[in-house]
């Protein structure tokens, strides 16, 4: 039994699960959407939305609290600086209005080979 046991395994070891997760937020951040499976898009889709309101909440803080907070995210993201730049420049000041619910899971139906449920997963232009 499972009771009260938070995230998900998605059949991965631990070091496997933080390279997809990288990975995934990543592409998701450089090209606004991404096709795939259902679980994986709510694994990502938390750790997403936390950078970006890290981002957005850096920007009206001291100059030591918005490096932290590059330093944090660029640790989440795996020291990837275009895409730190591009979600601290591009990425947050668009949701500078917004509290939350940055992103949208679209469901596209079962895929053909496994029949698993896939989802596009974008982030919401405001």
């Amino acid at each position: 039994m499972r009771h009260q046991v938070a995230g998900f395994k998605l059949g991965r070891s631990k070091g496997e699960r933080i390279g997809l997760r990288r990975t995934m937020v990543n592409q998701l951040l450089e090209h606004g959407r991404i096709q795939t499976t259902h679980a994986k898009a709510l694994f990502i889709r938390g750790e997403t939305e936390r950078l970006i309101t890290l981002a957005r909440r850096s920007s009206k803080g001291t100059a030591e609290q918005k490096v932290s907070a590059r330093r944090i995210v660029a640790a989440h993201l795996g020291n990837n600086a275009a895409m730190v730049k591009k979600l601290f420049d591009e990425i947050a000041p668009r949701y500078e209005n917004r509290n939350g619910g940055y992103t949208r899971i679209s469901k596209l139906g079962p895929r053909q080979g496994d029949a698993a449920d896939m989802v596009v997963i974008e982030l919401i232009e405001e």
